[in-house]
């Protein structure tokens, strides 16, 4: 299959030219060898009509083209969708594989020639700004960085599609080696054919939804695969860039960086997430984090083969020994003999660690286990300590200190579990528990007032609600056994294993407070003399616009209870908010949603600090731009510096899993980005030179963004077939047969629009080439400030060139305005029954598109859009032409297959074609989700 995707013409990108062009000569072998020459020629054929009707569009060209469409076999026609669908994976696959190259490149350079967002340029900056070692030791105590791994189904790959994308990516940077023969390249060659063939025969589509286990696994997967290993590297650059620059100290830089997951946690409207689901998630992470632990242990065998003979260790190790000789029963068939050397302490001891470790993944605690995981980290700094005596810190800065920082990081538990309910489960459990005690008739139909005003009654009363011999309905019996999971899980698995309760849809103090009483029911939460003690965070979940406007409200009152405990230690006590950023773009549009969420965290910031609070946001986005989506580092930069202080979490979600941790070199730089600008941006504001928003900004905002609001909602709620256009204008209902993920698209069986998932709406929208909720309303915003201020265009070029908040915005709307295309979302507007409908609401799009377009080119004083980002533009360009297809193919299956019957003979090979397009469409404008 021959190639034009090309960037623009530098140096630096011919390697990325010369990859894509390989790869696609490889895929046209194998379409000549699965669908003969004229499959090849077909493709070809397509590829060329697209290009010609953007190149000089004329409606009797387009005619000939879709009617050329229309005459396609079914096999044929399935064939030409897997071709250009393949064809996206692998240039997806080169252009990750030229990040490599890149910063491989930086690397071999030196500190002298940095990467941008790179650990060595914030440490470097630091130094520049005069920071003392002791300074920068400050920040770094507070510095903290939490992503969570959620199931959030915005994948469309199956894994073992991502199996096959991993095994070509290996290949294709094998290819890089300069020392390879012409032999070596002629296999490594053959080897692709025979990967690409391998992707060609294999069935591209799940044919069942995944189970919740399912997705842990698959979460578990880049935990095990590439963030084991990585998460320490990241660490271990900072202590090296630190020791350039400062020293004078000897650096032992916090664990800043951890990883968390909602998988197996997530009940908000999960049905398939009960407690015993959470249990086997802690248990399968246990079981992961201790394997990986032996596997560590087996390696460190080999290699300290040091003798007693030779040199003396320490008494401390030689004690430990005799501890271990009393405490730990081995067992040879197990494979946890005695090491068979007495000289040779070291590995005597790791052995008994190795059995320690088994014994405590198999709950053999009669063998002799781990209690905790500080007594397995003390062994290991026993034999650190003992290594050092005699000079052999070479290993013990190497291998051991790795398996210390891993120890340090994932624990026993691998990742911290957080759960997540939806608030009105907990208030219809607590309405029929107090129902039936007599105490309240019906709790949830009481005002606000009433119900802090009881929840505080209750909380202050040291008797239960419930007991065992109480009998409740299946739904409240399950709010009930959860909380008394967490407690097990403590005791089991540590108490860092679930340290967070999630509330999706917190509308009031009171719902936080449900929890709070849940959680006295089983003793997580205690009053005792006066004092107050809680092993569960609670933590709101503020998703709507309303939501956000009475935050300051919500944490202000729940502060002042008399039942509030923080979390953290006691002189850094810390608060976690969640904010929902794919809600509140789905219910005020993108630049409302943006400039609401940025004003919450500074209000609640302001008020948390006259508590004397930090605040941990956490920020709940999705991969694609209409659901806060964008680069890691860049998406940290755009918060108000001042609100980084008590650390920063994020969700990682879809298909944003396998395009930043699938490859080790992927992920460690995308998470160094994410490390430089978290470290740049406190290290800005430790030295209070943060540049605070100008209060004119802030007021043009605020103005800009009400208008915005009721554009968006006008369109949205006041036009009456506006839901109706959107489910036939857009794949929603087949998006839906993707079995993407266990989660059902609705948070309940209703077609009601607040009960749609963001995620499906994004999507859908996505994919019928509107991207409308990454740009809708923007524009006519931005507009009424121009036409109402005298100098409306030239304050907002200035808040553009001077405040990061601002231009993150402005180009996140670039980037959405790139990737929509309105010929093509005419196409699917066609798929609309009421012509009249169709025509009225396509026109009104159709006019805010133009309408954005033109005011952001007038800010950013652009020619035309994306100018700025010369590389991400030409990629844009030239990737439409392939996506195109794809899209010209769904429009058409979707239009036969809505106005045939269900019963079709046709219908079910139709269904998968239209899925086909979809992971094809999703694989071509990447961050769809």
């Amino acid at each position: 299959m021959s190639n034009n995707l090309r960037t623009p013409e530098l140096e630096k990108d011919l390697p990325l030219r010369k990859d894509v062009r390989f790869l696609g000569n490889i895929l046209g072998e194998v379409l000549v060898k699965q669908g003969g020459q004229e499959l090849l020629d077909r493709v070809e054929e397509i590829r060329e009509c697209t290009k010609q009707i953007r190149h000089s569009y004329e409606p009797e060209q387009l005619d000939r083209f879709k009617k050329r469409i229309r005459e396609l076999s079914p096999k044929m026609r399935r064939d030409v969708i897997r071709a250009f669908a393949l064809y996206f994976q692998l240039v997806n696959i080169a252009e990750q594989n030229h990040r490599i190259r890149r910063h491989r490149e930086y690397r071999r350079a030196g500190s002298d020639r940095a990467q941008p967002y790179s650990i060595e340029i914030a440490v470097r900056g630091m130094k520049e700004q005069g920071m003392t070692a002791d300074e920068v030791e400050q920040i770094l105590q507070h510095l903290s960085l939490e992503l969570v791994i959620t199931a959030h189904p915005t994948e469309a790959m199956r894994r073992t599609t991502l199996d096959i994308h991993h095994r070509i990516a290996e290949d294709v940077a094998r290819l890089d080696h300069p020392l390879l023969t012409e032999e070596e390249k002629e296999d490594i060659r053959d080897q692709l054919l025979g990967e690409v063939l391998t992707l060609w025969q294999s069935d591209e589509l799940r044919h069942r939804k995944p189970t919740v286990t399912d997705e842990v696994r698959n979460g578990l997967y880049y935990l095990d695969e590439t963030l084991f290993d990585v998460l320490p590297e990241v660490h271990r650059e900072m202590e090296n860039a630190l020791s350039r620059h400062f020293p004078e100290r000897d650096w032992h830089v916090p664990s800043y960086l951890k990883f968390g997951s909602w998988i197996g946690g997530d009940r908000d409207g999960n049905p398939w997430v009960t407690p015993e689901v959470t249990w086997k998630t802690l248990e399968m992470q246990r079981n992961l984090v201790i394997c990986k632990y032996e596997q560590s242990l087996e390696n460190l065998i080999k290699k300290l083969s040091h003798s007693t003979r030779i040199v003396d260790v320490s008494e401390e190790l030689l004690q430990s020994l005799e501890r271990d000789e009393t405490e730990v029963i081995l067992r040879e068939d197990a494979g946890e003999g005695e090491w068979r050397n007495d000289d040779e302490p070291y590995r005597k001891k790791c052995t008994y660690i190795w059995a320690r470790l088994r014994h405590t993944r198999l709950g053999q605690k009669e063998r002799g286990i781990y209690v905790n995981v500080e007594d397995f980290l003390e062994d290991l700094r026993v034999i650190d300590r003992s290594l050092r005596t005699h000079q052999a810190q070479a290993i013990a800065d190497s291998d051991l200190a790795l398996l210390i920082r891993q120890v340090e990081l994932f624990g026993f538990h691998l990742v911290t579990l957080d759960i997540r309910q939806d608030s009105g489960e907990h208030e219809s459990a607590l309405t029929e528990i107090l129902a039936s005690l007599g105490i309240s008739d019906n709790y949830a139909e009481l005002s606000e007032e009433e119900k802090i005003a009881l929840l505080t009654e209750l909380l202050a009363d040291p008797r239960p609600l419930t007991s065992s011999f109480m009998t409740f309905s299946e739904d409240t019996k399950k709010c009930l056994d959860l909380f008394a999971t967490i407690v097990r899980a403590k005791e089991e698995f540590g108490d860092e294993s679930i340290r967070n309760y999630l509330i999706s849809m917190t509308r009031g103090t009171s719902d936080l407070l449900e929890v709070v009483l849940f959680a006295k029911e089983v003793g997580l939460y205690r009053q005792t003399g006066g004092e107050k003690s809680s092993s569960l965070h609670v933590v709101p979940l503020l998703e709507t616009i309303d939501d956000l406007h009475r935050a300051k409200e919500i944490m202000e009152a729940y502060y002042r209870h008399p039942c509030y405990v923080p979390a953290g230690p006691k002189d850094h006590p810390v608060q976690e908010i969640m904010l929902g950023y794919s809600d509140s773009n789905k219910d005020g549009g993108m630049l409302t949603a943006n400039w609401e969420l940025y004003r919450a965290q500074q209000d609640l910031y302001r008020m948390s600090g006259e508590y004397g609070l930090s605040v941990r946001f956490f920020h709940g986005r999705g991969g694609a731009l209409g659901r806060g989506g964008g680069p890691l580092n860049l998406s940290i930069q755009a918060q108000p510096p001042e609100t980084l202080g008590g650390g920063v979490k994020i969700t990682e979600q879809g298909e944003v899993l396998s395009s930043r941790y699938a490859l080790k070199p992927i992920a460690y730089r995308s998470l160094e980005q994410a490390s430089s600008a978290l470290l740049t941006s406190a290290a800005t504001n430790f030295s209070g030179t943060t540049r605070s928003p100008k209060a004119e900004w802030i007021e043009v905002l605020e103005e800009i963004s009400q208008y915005s609001l009721k554009i968006y909602q006008e369109l949205l709620f006041e036009e009456p077939h506006f839901l109706t256009y959107f489910n036939e204008a857009t794949p929603l209902p087949e998006i839906g047969e993707l079995k993407i993920g266990s989660r059902p698209t609705r948070r309940k069986n209703s077609h009601a629009f607040e009960n749609l998932r963001a995620i499906p709406w994004v999507f859908s929208w996505t994919q019928s080439r509107n991207l409308f909720p990454a740009w809708y309303a923007a524009g006519s915003g931005l507009q009424s400030m121009i036409a109402k201020k005298e100098n409306g265009l030239e304050t907002l070029q200035e808040m553009y060139r001077s405040w990061f908040f601002f231009r993150s915005l402005i180009d996140n709307l670039q980037m959405a305005l790139a990737k929509a295309d309105l010929v093509i979302a005419r196409e699917y507007s066609t798929l609309t029954r009421d012509s009249q409908v169709r025509r009225r609401i396509f026109q009104r799009i159709e006019e805010e598109y133009l309408r954005t377009k033109q005011v952001v080119l007038s800010i950013t004083g652009q020619n035309e859009i994306l100018d700025h980002n010369p590389v991400i533009q030409e990629s844009i360009r030239l990737r439409n032409p392939y996506v195109d297809p794809l899209s010209y193919i769904q429009v058409y299956l979707l239009g036969e297959m809505r106005s045939e019957s269900e019963a079709s003979t046709n219908h079910d090979e139709q269904l998968a074609q239209v899925l086909l397009t979809i992971n094809g469409i999703a694989a071509g404008l990447r961050n769809t989700g």
